[in-house]
């Protein structure tokens, strides 16, 4: 019987709890791990996530600088000199691009989850294939979701992308899963709420912050479910790159 867990902020995370065969997928839905997937989907080579500014900095000084875009934010606002990390505002300038991407708590948390056997990374935008790939993967593993969090407290979005991606797992899985209770209370909220994903973020602390800075359409684009066919997974511990559906993929330039 498979177990699925879900870890309620980023701080829950720790070696010993990805020891083993263990199968992670990150969300931070606002706005990291929605970034990743809108970037991959416009044509970036790969994301790097890293812990901060300084950290993204240093990459580019010792890398060709013309192949590389810093992205990033923290507590929501852009970095100086970074691109902002809004999902929208990143089409027609990733393209073939290796993109290096600092947030508070998104990318925080994929490199805390790199020990583990394998990560995914997951947003309402994509859910339904991560969640397809990942059971070509799945050998009777535990499967962990990991809910970034918003700079050490619970965030609902996060908690709503974790049950979608539980529902969109039970769809197209016939096994026999058990459940943790924290993966039972998302899952139960996620049906409470299914077709009501842009209230859910409009409605959060982060969603609110990010409204006053003039971000709603950001909200609406984010809180679309299973738009994209893109799979992002970590590589080498470093890179997020991504398994593509080429046939339903189409345009990925972002220019039009």
């Amino acid at each position: 019987m498979g177990k699925i867990h879900v870890l309620l902020k980023k701080e829950e995370l720790n070696k010993e709890k990805l020891q083993g065969d263990k199968l992670v997928v990150v969300f931070d839905i606002l706005l990291a791990t929605s970034t990743i997937t809108t970037a991959l989907q416009y044509g970036a080579r790969t994301v790097i996530p890293v812990l901060n500014g300084d950290e993204a900095r240093q990459i580019v000084r010792n890398e060709k600088r013309d192949s590389y875009l810093l992205v990033g934010e923290y507590e929501g606002l852009p970095i100086k000199g970074f691109q902002s990390p809004n999902p929208k505002a990143l089409k027609g300038k990733v393209f073939d691009k290796n993109v290096i991407l600092s947030t508070t708590n998104g990318t925080v948390a994929i490199r805390n989850s790199v020990h583990s056997k394998f990560v995914f990374v997951a947003s309402l935008l994509n859910a339904k294939r991560v969640a397809e790939q990942l059971l070509k993967h799945y050998q009777n593993e535990t499967i962990i979701l990991v809910c970034s969090g918003s700079s050490g407290m619970f965030n609902v979005e996060d908690f709503y992308g974790a049950g979608h991606f539980i529902h969109a797992l039970f769809e197209q899985s016939h096994a026999d899963w058990s459940l943790s209770d924290s993966a039972y209370a998302a899952c139960e909220f996620f049906k409470s709420k299914q077709n009501k994903s842009a209230e859910v973020l409009q409605s959060s602390s982060v969603g609110q912050m990010l409204m006053k800075f003039g971000f709603d359409q950001e909200l609406e684009f984010v809180s679309q479910k299973d738009v994209f066919p893109i799979v992002p997974y970590v590589k080498d511990k470093r890179f997020v790159v991504a398994e593509q559906y080429q046939k339903e993929r189409g345009k990925i330039h972002g220019t039009n």
